[in-house]
């Protein structure tokens, strides 16, 4: 066994990857802000972490409900 292989370094894979599928991240930040500031969500509050973390395109969870 390498050294490389124990520390991952090597022959990166990137077909593992998957893209995100046209999704704009800068939009959906934009959008979340938005939303947070509409609803005068204050950091670091419950709501304030559902809305920033939860995962929509994974779980389907909304973060404004």
């Amino acid at each position: 066994m390498k050294i490389q292989d124990v520390i991952g370094q090597g022959v990166y894979k990137s077909s593992k990857l998957r893209p995100l599928g046209g999704i704009n991240m800068s939009h959906t930040a934009q959008r979340l802000a938005r939303g947070v500031q509409r609803r005068g969500i204050q950091p670091g509050t419950d709501a304030w972490f559902r809305a920033w973390f939860s995962l929509p395109y994974m779980t389907g969870e909304q973060p404004f409900k």
